[in-house]
Order: C-alpha cells, then structure tokens, then sequence
C-alpha cells in the first residue's frame, strides 16, 4: 500500500503501471523474508524440546530454516534480473552477480515456484473432503506431503466444517479486510505520504542537543517517529473493524432468532393468548399423531402456535401447572407479593364446568366493573355493547367466565326445590335470549350494577364461610331475586313466572305477592356454609378478584426482575428449540459445582454488624431489595424487622433470604434444584391420566397420606427425576472443615439435608449423602452425613490450580450423559430449569458435519444492581455472553468455553481427559483450554439463546481489577500455550484470524493501544529534545497531520470503551428496545463508564505484558461480597501502583515535557486535540481508584488513611511479614517475576529501562546555564552530578550506621556541612551563570527519571547487585520514590476531601438512590444504632 501511495498518481489504478506494479511484486521478497523469520523462531521456541524430538521432526525444522534461507537468495537475485536500470539495492545485487541482460520471466517463474504449495493450501481450502481424506490416508507421498506442512499429529486432524459454514465466515471475513484495507489506506496512509517526502527533503543543520549522527540523510528519526504510531493503529484497527461487524452480524442473527419479540408486560399482554399453545408445543412432549414441524425460512419468520380452544382441556391444564409453578417460585423467591401472585395465578382445578379457558386475573382484572357500566349506558342497543365487549378479547372472555360462575355457584348453593325451579327458569330465560341476540332489548340493564354489588357481597361471605353469617346470605338471594324479577325482567315477566311456578303445583290460583319473599328462607334451601375443598376455595378467590379488582393490573409483576425473567421466558417459547421428550426418554445429565472456602450461608452476626459507616449487609440489603424486603416480611408475617427476632425458625428464613440476594453457595444449590422440581413436575405431566391432569399437580403434592405409598404417582415422578438428574457439590475442604468445627460445615450439612450429595477429599475421595437421622441415636444432629463410597487416592488431590483438579477429579462422582459444570456464583431458576430436557436433545442433532460436544448457554449477570461499576460489569459480560458468543458460534465457529453453564457430553470429555485442564501457571484460564481441548478433538462447541442461567461478577474496582488482572494473565498464558499454536496451525486463514481476534487478539490489541500512545508520545520527546519539530515546524506533516489525529483518534476509541460500547448498545437494544439502549448509554457516561474502561484497560495491559516477557501468571482469589467498604489508600496504592500509577506518572512527564519546550512554535488548539485523549488517560489511571472507591473523600476516612499508609511504609520487612504490614515485604514480592524469568525476560526488562534515560540526555541540553555549548561533555557532567547525589546519601546512610551513636555530635555536623554546601552550590549556580527556577524544574524532570531507570536495572540484576552489597542502598532509593509517589497521589484526593459536596457526589454516582440516601440518614443514625447493638448485648 505505501508503494502505490509514494509512486505514481497515489491511485490504487497505478498498480496497472509496469514499473509500479514491478515495485510492488517486491512483495513476494518481503513475504520470503517474514517465512524465514518465521522458520528461525519456530527453531528457537522449541530448542528446548529438541531433546524429546524424533529425528524425523528435527529434520523437517532443518529443512525448513535452508528452504526458506534458499528463497530469500533467489528471489531478490532473479528481482533484481527483471529491471533494465534497476534502482539502488536491486544495483548492488547485480553487481555482485554479473551485469546480464534483464529476463523477467525467471522472476516469474521463481515466484510461481514459491507459491506452489500456497497454491494447493488453496484447494484443499475450496474443498475441505480432499483435505479430510489427505490427513487420514496412508500412502507415502500424501504422508510426505503432510509432513511437510504440519507435524504427524492426531490432535487437531478433521477441524474442517461443512461448505456452506465455511462461506459464512470467509466471506465475514472478506467483507472485513476489504473495508479495513480501504480505510487504512485513504485515510491513514496516502495523506501521510507528501508530508513525509516533503520532510525528507528538507536539511537540518541546528540542533538543540548533541547530535550523534549529524550527516544522517532524509530526516529518517522524523520519518520513524511520524510513521511509528501509524502503523501500530494500522495493526491494531483491525480490532475496531471486528466490533463494528460483530455488532451487525450479531444483531442480525439476534433478530433471526426471535430476541427480545416479548421485552415489555405490554407486549407479553398481547401475545398471552398463544402462550399455552406455545408452553404445550415446546415444553410437553408431543402425541404420536401430531404432523412434523415446518422447516425453512418461512418457518424462521412466523412461528405461531394455536390459541388452544376450551375444548381441550387436557392442554389447558397442563399449561395451568407449568404456568403456575413459574408464579410460585416467583412468590418463594419473594419476587411478587401475596396479591400479585394472587392475579397471576391460573386455576390449579380445571372448573370443567365453565367449558372456558380462564386466564390469569392480571389479565382480566378491572375488566368486569367497565363491562357492567357499558351495559348500564348502553340503552337497548344491543349488537353495539356485543361489539364493544368482543373487541377486547379479555373481557369478553371475563364476562362469560363471571356468567358462567354465577350461574355455577347459584345452582350449587341452592338446594330447595321449589327456589330451584325459580332459577333454573330464570337462567333458561337469560340464555335463551343470548342466543337470540335480543337480551337488552327485552331486559332492563339500568339496575346490574345493584345486583353486581349484591354477588360481591355474596362472595365475600362464601370466602369467609361462618355458620353465623348463614341469614345474611338468606336474605342476599331474597334480595338477588328481587332485583332480577322486579328491575331487570320487570313486572310482566315477573306473573309468567309465578304462574309457571304457582299454577302448575296446581294451588288455588294466585298466592299473594309476599309469598314469594319466603323462598330460601326455609332450612335446606340454601347450603351454607359451603363444603370447603382446595378447588373450592381458589374458585372463590378467583372470582372475587375478576369483580373487585377496579385498578387495572398493568404494572403486575411490579418487581423489575421478575418482569425479565418472565418476558425472557415466554419469549423463549417462541425461538426455535427441540421438541421435548418425555421424561423417561430424555438424556440424563449431572450438575457439578466445585467449592473451596467461599460463603455458605450468611450468619446472622455478618448480617448485622456495621462496617465504618454504620452500614451492614442486611441494612445495605433493605436498601438495594426494598421490594423483595417487603415480600419477604409478608411471607414470614411479620410486619417489622424486630417481629422476625422472635423465633428461630424466622431467623433462619432471615439468613437464607440474604443468602439468596448474596454469592454464595446456598443461592447456587436452590438454583439448581430446580432441575430436579422441574423434572418432577414433568415426569407427572407424563404420566398422568386424565382425572389426575384435571385435579392437577397441587393435588398430589398436597396428598400426603397417599404419598407413604410405594406406588403412588408421586413416588414414582420422584423416582424417575432421581434417575436423570444428580447434582453433586465437590467440596475440598469438608472433611477438615468438619473436623475443625467450623460453621460452614454445618451449613453444608444443612445444604445435604435438602437431597444433595456433596464429596469430600482428603486422600480419600468420599461421596457423601444427607441420611435422615435415625430415631435410636443419642444426638440429634449424628449420622446425617452418610459415606456412599470412598476412592483412594495416592496423594493430595490437588497438584495444578485449584478449580480445574476440583472438577476433574469429581466427574467420576457424577452420572448420565451430560454434565454441566456450574461455579459457585451462579444461579438458575425454576423456569429455565423446565427447558432443560429440550435442550439435551440438541446432542442428538447434528450441528453441520458432527454432533455438539458442548452446548453453550447464555448468562444473566444478576449483580448489575449493586453500584454503578458492578453494573457496567454486568452490561460488557451481557454482551459478551450474548452477542459476543452467538457470532462465535455461528458463522465464525471459533466459540469455545469461556466459563461456566455450558453443558458439556460427558462421555465425549471423560475420554478426552476431562472438563478442565489442569497444569499450574498455563492453565490458569482453565475455561477456555476445555473448549480448545474440545476443538481439536473433533468435538463442535453450538450457542443456543432459548435458555439461560443467573451468574455473579465482581462488584467493586479492586475486585473487578483482580479479576481482569486474571483473565489477563490467563490469555498471557493462552498466548504462550500449545493449544493455540496447534488450532493456528490447523485452522484455515480466515478461521484463524476469527480464533486469533476473539481470544488473544482483544489483549494484543490492547497492548498495542497503549504502546501507540508511548511510542507516539517517546517520538514526540525526540522530536521536541532534539529540535527537529521546531526546524520542520513549517512543514505541514508536522503542523498539522490528519492521518496522526486519525491514529490517535482510533486509540482514544479503544481507550474509552468504545469496543464494549458497541455490542452493549445492540445486545440491549435487542432486548429491551433500542430507546432504553441509548438512555443506557447516556446514563453509563454520566456515571463515567469511560474513566472505568480507560483504568481496566491498563489492567489488562499490564498484567498481558507482563506475563509475555516473564511468565508467571497466578491465580488472584476477588472475594464475591458486597462492596459497600471503603478501601484504604494504602491497599489501592499496592493493587495499582505498578499497572497504573508508575504508568500514569511517566505519561504525565512526557506530557509536561512536550508542552513546556514546544509551546513557543506550536499552537494550543493542536495541542490539546492531539493530547486530549491522553490527559484522560493518565488523570483515570492515577486517581480512577479513589474515584471509584465508596467513602472515598471523607475528610476522616482521609486521616485514618495517612496514618496506616505511613505505617505501612516506615514497616521492616523480613521472613513472615505480610506484604499488608510492611512495604518492604510488598517491593520484594512485586519483583517475584523477574524472579522465575528467563535470560530473555530479563534482557527485554533492562531495555525497556533504558527509555528513561533518554529525559536527562535531552534535558540537560535545554538548561538556562548549558545553552552555549551542546558538546557531549555536558551529559557526562550531569552524570557525574547524579553519582555524586547517590554518593551522599550512602556515606549519610553508613555513617548514620557507624557514628550515630558514638559520636553523635560529629555526625549532626558533617550533615550540617553537606546542608550548607548544598545550599552553597545551590546559590552560586543562581548568581554565576544565571540559574532559573525553570532550570530547578527541568533538573527535576531530568533526574527523576533517571533514577528510576536505575532502580528498575538494578532489580533486574537482583543478584549481582546484591553481590556487590548495594541492596540495601537500592531498597532505601526505591522507598524514597515510593514516599514521593504516594504524596502527588494523596495531596489532590486530601485536597478534595475538604469540600463536603464532593463526597456526597461520589456515593451519588457510586450507588443508586435509595443506597445513598439510606447511607446519609444511617451515617446521621450511627451513634444511636451503636447504643442499641451494646443495649442488646447487655
């Protein structure tokens, strides 16, 4: 591209011109010269495996470093042979070989040659079965052949996917580098072409410091800092170009696949009506006779399920059961209230009476009371009301549903016979006029509501059911009666009816009319109270809701969570998933949760002792959960906190509720027993025959008597989900947590007598169930754990990192043919549990070529709510999880395993050595080496978004910052694995750069994000030290260049989020629409999402780059509790001085640097557009932790902070003291790396060191005392200047050593002398030649530097320094720059503490409002609540 942009017209059509295009087939000698590199590496990263190596292998490296070597010979050679009158280099090489005539078709032929094999690579890419069939044949030549392009491995043979995926994801691919390309070369490096040719003609004579190469030609240190930055973005971009295209393509495919069509209550309203069809289709196994399901495209766009008509009853129960376990567990999880569950609920006893489909009251409430109204107005008309009613399709169906009970409960309560024929006449006149369509017209509709209100009363009294009211409902059917005969049907009708009554009993004639008053009256007429049964009962409430409920139900459920679970939910019925088999016939599957120490279940005294702030985790609770609170009091019926104190067992309901809003093990178990409740009530949907369907579900649980039997329904639903499911529980630690009593044991004990089986390891590996306790033991608590069976092991079982070995080695303990792997802080729930048969089919189809060996879910993050960082956490894992993942899988597959609800085959992994690997250090992501394990193996890893599973991430900076410092490492790690080298390899281009962009590309990138601002920022300092920039300040490369802003514009995307931002906004504007998306956005910014994403981008730089140069990644335990503590400044000082601060400082010289010396020549305006971005950076990374961190601007807080950090930095260190209590242990801890680094890490560490020295070099130049002379000698003074300062401080240090007690006096004068002499020096420089204050500044700005550079050369050659006896004047340097380090960092944040407004805006933008209001009155409340905590102690 710089070839066509520097010759000819600058136009991509000059390529067509022969001597550019001669220029740009030098191409080819570039190519061969990147292979040999590439061969000389591939030699030098496996010298130390040489010796494992067979003969065979060390001749195929041999042979590939000559041929490469070979080409790098002839190609330039033939090259050069094709020019008439070559230019320079192409000259020399003619010269060596003879000046023959020019043939370009050797060239030609030469490069044919040499793409040959790239040619055939080519082929074998276009048909993948000629690849397959080569890699699995025997004969010797297509052996010969493989062996030359990749090493005889099994692993990694037959990764190709089918054609039509391999177009997919090319063409992806294709799309992508083509727009790439195109902008790289218009924007970034065609405008930068003229300046630079217009630079490298210029001359420079003057320089401002002592310029080593004076003769250098074209300005070519110009060239390099101007072009330096370009091509690092040029790299780089591509990173940029991926997430716009992911977010495209993801939310295409999101769009497919039916997300986020029921995202508001409005929209679940409007489609409730098809979502029994769709709960029947999807969730219960279809009958034998029912047609196939339609395929295609069409099918894609419209998947409509039947509204189930009220004749098949069988389907509306079985959605009346499902449908009601989701609200139930919604009320256990104290998500709605006692009312809302009330609405939502659909009849458990199908009323086969009614002949009607009955919907949830929510649906219907407030709909009866209109109906009644629009009756009373509607004068006669009647064609007109039976539109109006119809037109609604929910009060229709809620007037025939009244009707249809009333009449129901009429007839069931009256029981005399003459009161029988009255109504069963009347209701015969009613309905025989609805069907004649002339009801209004013959009746009276003025006087309904009257007799509306006198059924609700009638109905309160059937719902409270007391013998005493029994007269009261005597004389509401006389006035019932009345009302009907006398104002609806009026008089006329009124004597028909007596008559028919009267006259056919064959009595004298007409009775007098107050005959008629006497009906009911007599004693078995009416049957009240009314015989109780369960149905009964829930058909009153049911009714009494439909007539009462005047406010309509729109805002049912309230609680926010509880509206996402169920939209996302009856939004799943509608994707495309399995059919669902029956229970018996499904795949059986295992859950597998690894546990070390974390949280079991919160103690009552962690919930209620206040932090600092007078805030504890049940206060901090109330405040995030107010709803969820109150719930849970009405559950418990209490109505205050202090109610629940009263008894044990509310207390224990106290901590489980906290518990489950926690991290903790408790919420993970109840989660996933849901699989097992959810089978249950599946195996009965199945087996049921029919009378037991209409009884419903409720009926058998609630049976108890009938449970005792052995062959009872229940028994046998219980059996057969115990056949397919086991959840087991690895924990680590149980056998000596037991043994040292420690609470969590019994909690885990109380966990196993809720069914689990949890296994222990000590040595022994035991699988341990929960037995009920046996009458005859002497203890109550004894024999509850009970041994199943125990395996012996040879040693401690845990050899690599801890998680990995956990899973691995409890697999055996685990059954069935899936196995889903959940961590510790995940969560399921009830309505997810019931899809999981559905999903376990999809192992049984094919996915393209092969079946899936992993099933990938989606995941909920469900700490978003905590405080503003947890919840962009929660935003940037939703969209990685969701839209990140769906493109992996499809159309790129390249998705592997990135953590923890996928579920894996069982039997595929356990013959593959397991869900984990397991190596100390390499493995530490352990995740992602189980997909790419699954990979190579010929396994097929799918993405499936109808099912999804609860998770928690980390809610406070340094938890959020250990984490990334973890994953970092990890990719680190990846990096330097053989896992990705191998799936390079083996994997075509186009799905090698997929792999490569979506794991260890991200961090790469992001390196590179931060190297273009040092690079760029070190070119500068040249440019401006030097005095290039202010002699090429006319040039407009210089002044003014597009294509740089451009460069830094792309970084500073990078800097601020802008890759999350992306496929955050598409993933939520799918689901949630995509004006709540941009109101996010705006929200995120506001609360400085950008200050968060620029500070975790220099975590994950430092600890990637890290781990490149020095290995030695390790496992960073984040803690998963609440963050509402404050951190102090010391902890945050130790978590990021080294990724963050030290970084940030040495940015900020170099800005101060380049402002003070260019500010004469350049303009302001440019200035701050180029810099701004990096202001930003460098002002987040050193003050971003005390931003973030709660209480951090109390004036208290701020004091108690000093005093520890000065504790902690005057500390000894020494063998067993934490680095917490003494930085010297902390300083000797941070260099572990350098430690275990090779000879190559610690090379690279002494040239980066070196970069500092180039700040004296310059700066020395630019003093007001040196501006005469630029002679080289300067630099050696200042030098001389430095030892001699370091010369001091030792002999002050020793002879405090020696003198200091002794000859006590002596000393305080030779330090008074070195005082005075220093003053001396000091004021002579100032008179003689002039010194300035400037100067001052500047020395400071040279030296400190310089310094440091020492310090980090002298850690690296830790153990000759030592040697040599200067440690301990190395550590007292160290400790000195820490102490000034420390002091620029407190002095702002003490400074703003001062002003009382700003800590009150940091717990704003921390925390949402209720938290931060409640945190005001309770830190008001303080005193008073520590006098009622010691009142209760006493």
């Amino acid at each position: 591209m710089i070839i066509i942009a520097w010759n000819g017209s600058g136009q991509p059509s000059s390529v067509f011109d022969a001597d550019v295009f001669k220029k740009v087939l030098s191409i080819f000698i570039t190519a061969a010269i990147l292979k040999l590199g590439q061969a000389i590496l591939d030699v030098i990263l496996s010298w130390k495996a040489r010796t494992s190596m067979s003969f065979h292998v060390k001749l195929r490296y041999i042979l590939k470093v000559v041929s490469a070597a070979a080409w790098v010979v002839i190609l330039p050679v033939t090259y050069a042979y094709t020019w008439e009158n070559p230019p320079g280099f192409a000259q020399t090489i003619k010269s060596w070989f003879g000046n023959g005539s020019s043939s370009p078709s050797l060239f030609i032929l030469a490069v044919v040659i040499y793409l040959s094999p790239n040619m055939l690579a080519g082929v074998l890419f276009l048909f993948p079965f000629i690849r397959r069939f080569l890699e699995s044949s025997n004969y010797k030549i297509v052996m010969l052949m493989m062996w030359w392009s990749q090493p005889r491995l099994y692993v990694g043979r037959g990764m190709h996917e089918s054609t039509f995926s391999l177009f997919k994801y090319t063409l992806f691919w294709v799309l992508l580098i083509i727009t790439k390309l195109a902008f790289s070369f218009y924007i970034e490096i065609k405008p930068l072409v003229a300046p630079t040719q217009a630079i490298m003609n210029v001359h420079i004579s003057t320089y401002q410091w002592h310029e080593f190469f004076p003769q250098a030609k074209n300005n070519i240190g110009v060239v390099i800092a101007l072009w330096a930055p370009v091509i690092l973005v040029y790299f780089m971009d591509s990173q940029i170009w991926y997430a716009i295209f992911s977010t495209l393509f993801g939310g295409i495919y999101g769009a497919f696949r039916r997300l986020g069509e029921i995202r508001t209550l409005g929209m679940l309203r409007s489609r409730f009506q098809s979502l029994p069809g769709a709960f029947n289709a999807c969730l219960i196994p279809e009958e034998k006779a029912e047609p196939a399901k339609k395929k295609g495209l069409k099918a894609t766009f419209s998947r409509k399920f039947e509204v189930i008509p009220s004749s098949k009853e069988k389907e509306a129960a079985r959605f009346a059961q499902l449908w009601n376990k989701i609200i139930t567990s919604f009320r256990e999880e104290d998500l709605i209230s006692n009312r809302e569950m009330d609405l939502l609920l659909v009849p458990y006893w199908a009323d086969r009476d009614l002949e009607l489909m009955q919907w949830p009251p929510f649906l219907l409430a407030s709909k009866i009371p209109i109906a009644v109204d629009m009756a009373k107005d509607s004068n006669g008309k009647d064609g007109e009301l039976k539109k109006r009613i119809k037109s609604d399709d929910y009060m229709y169906s809620a007037v025939c549903e009244c009707y249809a009970s009333f009449r129901n409960i009429v007839k069931f309560l009256v029981r005399g016979n003459r009161e029988k024929e009255v109504i069963e006449y009347i209701f015969s006149e009613v309905d025989k006029h609805i069907e004649e369509d002339d009801l209004l017209t013959e009746y009276k509709m003025s006087a309904l509501p009257s007799l509306y209100e006198l059924f609700v009363k009638l109905v309160k009294y059937l719902l409270a059911n007391k013998q005493e009211d029994r007269d009261q409902v005597v004389i509401l059917f006389q006035d019932m009666l009345e009302v009907v005969t006398r104002d609806i049907m009026m008089e006329d009708h009124v004597s028909n009816l007596l008559d028919s009554i009267h006259g056919g009993s064959g009595h004298e004639g007409m009775v007098p009319l107050d005959q008629q008053y006497q009906l009911f009256a007599s004693a078995g007429a009416i049957k009240f109270p009314a015989p109780e049964s369960e149905a009964w009962k829930e058909k009153i409430k049911r009714l009494y809701l439909l007539l009462t409920v005047k406010e309509s139900a729109m805002d049912v459920p309230s609680n926010l969570e509880a509206r996402r679970r169920i939209s996302f939910f009856s939004n799943s019925l509608f994707m495309d998933m399995p059919s669902a088999p029956k229970v018996r016939n499904m795949l059986s599957f295992s859950v597998l949760t690894p546990y070390y120490t974390e949280e079991v279940l919160f103690s009552l005294p962690e919930l209620e002792v206040p932090n600092e702030d007078g805030v504890s985790i049940l206060f901090y609770l109330q405040k995030i959960f107010p709803d969820e609170w109150n719930n849970f009091l009405e559950r418990v019926d209490c109505s205050n906190e202090e109610e629940l104190r009263g008894s044990d067992e509310s207390e224990e309901q106290l901590r489980l509720w906290a518990s489950y809003r926690g991290q903790t093990l408790t919420r993970t178990v109840r989660g996933m027993m849901y699989y097992r409740k959810a089978l249950e009530l599946q195996a009965f949907l199945d087996m049921a025959k029919d009378e037991d369907l209409m009884e419903g579900y409720k009926a058998i649980e609630l049976n108890e008597d009938q449970m005792k039997g052995e062959r009872s329904l229940w028994t046998q639903c219980q059996a057969v989900a115990d056949m397919k499911f086991t959840y087991v529980v690895s924990c680590q630690l149980y056998g000596i947590q037991k043994r040292s009593g420690d609470p969590r044991a019994q909690d885990i004990l109380r966990l196993m007598t809720t069914t689990k089986k949890v296994n222990d390891k000590v040595y022994y590996s035991t699988l341990v169930k929960a037995a009920l306790p046996k009458s005859n033991s002497s203890e109550p608590g004894q024999n509850l754990d009970q041994i199943i069976y125990r395996i012996k092991l040879p040693g401690p079982a845990i050899l690599g990192e801890g998680k990995p070995e956990n899973q691995n080695h409890a697999i055996i303990f685990t059954r069935g043919e899936g196995l889903q792997t959940i961590d510790m802080n995940q969560d399921n729930y009830m309505e997810e549990a019931l899809k999981m048969r559905n999903l376990l089919e999809e192992f049984l189809k094919r996915h393209d070529v092969r079946h899936p060996s992993i099933l990938g879910l989606r995941e909920h993050i469900f700490t978003g709510s905590v405080s503003s960082l947890a919840w962009f956490m929660s935003n940037q894992e939703t969209s990685f999880v969701t839209i990140g993942q769906r493109l992996l899988a499809n159309p790129l597959k390249v998705r592997f395993h990135y953590g923890h609800p996928d579920v894996f085959d069982r039997l595929f992994h356990l013959t593959r050595g397991g869900v984990s690997k397991a190596s100390k250090i390499i493995n530490l992501s352990e995740d992602i080496f189980a997909g790419f394990n699954s990979t190579l193996r010929e396994g097929n890893v799918t993405h499936h978004e109808y099912i999804q599973v609860g998770k928690g991430r980390d809610v406070g900076l340094n938890q959020i910052s250990l984490f990334e410092a973890k994953i970092a490492n990890g990719n680190g790690e990846q990096t330097l694995s053989r896992d990705l080298y191998r799936l390079g390899h083996r994997f075509d281009f186009f799905r090698m750069l997929s792999c490569y962009f979506t794991t260890i590309g991200f961090y790469f990138s992001t390196l590179i994000t931060v190297l273009t601002v040092y690079v760029f920022l070190y070119g500068r300092l040249y440019l401006v030290l030097s005095g290039l920039e202010k002699g090429l300040s006319t040039q407009p490369g210089i002044r003014d260049n597009k294509s740089l802003e451009i460069a830094l514009a792309s970084q500073s995307f990078v800097q601020i989020g802008f890759l999350m931002a992306l496929p955050m906004m598409m993933e939520i504007g799918l689901e949630k629409g995509f004006r709540t998306a941009l109101s996010e956005f705006i929200l995120m910014q506001l609360q400085l999402a950008p200050v968060f994403f620029t500070f975790s981008l220099g975590t994950k730089t430092h600890y990637y780059g890290r781990t490149l140069l020095h290995g030695g990644a390790k496992y960073r335990a984040t803690g998963r509790g609440f963050v509402v503590f404050h951190a102090k400044f010391a902890e945050n000082y130790r978590l990021y001085s080294r990724s963050h601060f030290v970084k940030g400082l040495e940015l900020m010289i170099l800005l101060l640097v380049y402002q003070i010396f260019g500010q004469t020549y350049r303009g302001a305006v440019a200035y701050i557009l180029i810099t701004v971005s990096m202001w930003f950076m460098v002002g987040t990374w050193l003050f971003a932790p005390f931003l973030f961190n709660p209480s951090g601007f109390e004036w208290q807080k701020i004091v108690d902070d000093w005093t520890d950090w000065n504790k902690w930095i005057s500390n000894r260190g020494g063998i067993g003291v934490p680095p917490e209590k003494s930085w010297e242990s902390w300083w000797e801890e941070e260099q572990d790396h350098l430690r275990h680094s090779g000879k190559r890490g610690i090379i690279a560490e002494i040239v980066l060191a070196l970069r500092f020295f180039i700040y004296q070099y310059g700066l020395v130049y630019h003093l007001h005392i040196t501006r005469s002379t630029k002679s080289v000698w300067v630099y050696g003074i200042s030098w001389l200047v430095i030892f001699l300062i370091l010369f001091v401080m030792k002999t002050i240090s020793v002879g405090r050593r020696k003198f200091s007690a002794n000859f006590q006096l002596i000393f305080r004068l030779i330090k008074g002398l070195i005082f005075v002499t220093f003053i001396s020096i000091l004021a002579i420089l100032i008179a003689l030649p002039h010194m300035t204050p400037r100067d001052i500044v500047v020395c400071i700005l040279a030296f400190m530097p310089t310094g440091w550079g020492l310090l980090l050369i002298a850690q690296a050659c830790k153990p000759i320094v030592q040697k040599a006896g200067f440690w301990g004047s190395v550590r007292t340097l160290a400790r000195g720059y820490e102490i000034v380090m420390g002091l620029l960092l407190f002095t702002p944040v003490a400074f703003l503490a001062w002003f009382p407004f700003v800590s009150e805006f940091q717990t704003r933008m921390l925390f949402n409002q209720a938290f931060s209001r409640g945190l005001q009155i309770s830190r008001i409340l303080g005193g008073h609540r520590k006098d009622r905590s010691s009142r209760n102690k006493e």
